[in-house]
């Protein structure tokens, strides 16, 4: 990652935890790394990717002792929401900064979706979320800290075939919303609603890719590093800034109704 290059035992979130769901693979794991390289310490929620986590846990560890603890837990399962928040808090003595951004994606074409869809999709992308910043809340209030909220453009127009996730995306906009007006003054609440930046790990036809990124103004796709950077912009730069959602995603959305 790029921001290996910045690493330093003291930066401006020296002293901050950080909890980021599903932070073992892909942007999750560009957030652990761009976040212990400003300094924080970090806590790598998972569900079934262990070797990954424990390999990403290994690497920020080995960059600075003790920085960094594993929270392996399933989000749909309801009751162990709370014990995600108080594994950090038990470790590390304090939270700052939440970061939901597990997800599960796919599509439920029409006349094909059931219950466990339903569970699944809205469970991860919205369900968790608020509780797991419910849970974090009298926590973050301490702190003056910071929930971030992995949206999708896709919450704000809906993916064709992909009815569940939209809604669910949809939905995580405005608890992000709402969050910001619950938890004001103490606590700040945004969004990031990334574009193409990462692929299906289920992989894509290239005419596809071609098509969607002949749609951004940029005409090029992004990467995590660019979701790292939002991010910290919210953590470090933007203390007057909450309820927002900052589109990602190189112009793509630029003319959508909504």
């Amino acid at each position: 990652m790029s921001f290996e290059a910045n690493i330093t035992h003291a930066g401006p979130l020296a002293g901050r935890v950080v909890l980021i769901t599903g932070a073992a693979k892909r942007v999750g794991a560009a957030l652990a790394e761009g976040f212990h390289a400003q300094g924080a310490q970090v806590a790598i929620h998972f569900h079934h990717s262990f070797d990954a986590a424990r390999a990403l846990q290994q690497t920020l560890d080995e960059r600075r002792a003790d920085s960094a603890i594993l929270v392996q837990a399933d989000l749909l399962d309801f009751a162990v929401l709370p014990s995600i928040v108080a594994s950090t808090i038990a470790r590390f003595g304090r939270l700052d900064i939440l970061i939901n951004n597990a997800s599960t994606f796919y599509p439920t074409p029409l006349g094909s979706i059931t219950s466990d869809h339903w569970d699944d999709l809205i469970g991860t992308n919205l369900r968790a979320p608020l509780f797991l910043s419910q849970a974090a809340a009298p926590y973050l209030r301490k702190a003056q800290g910071l929930i971030l909220n992995m949206i999708d453009i896709h919450g704000r127009r809906p993916l064709l075939q992909h009815p569940l996730y939209s809604t669910a995306k949809a939905g995580l906009a405005m608890l992000t919303r709402s969050l910001a007006r619950e938890l004001g003054p103490e606590v700040r609440v945004n969004g990031i609603a990334p574009g193409p930046v990462l692929w299906p790990e289920g992989g894509i036809d290239e005419s596809l890719k071609e098509e969607i990124v002949s749609k951004t103004l940029l005409k090029r796709s992004g990467t995590p590093d660019d979701i790292v950077r939002a991010a910290l912009f919210f953590a470090i730069d933007a203390p007057f800034v909450t309820g927002q959602i900052l589109a990602v995603d190189g112009g793509r959305s630029v003319g959508w109704c909504g």
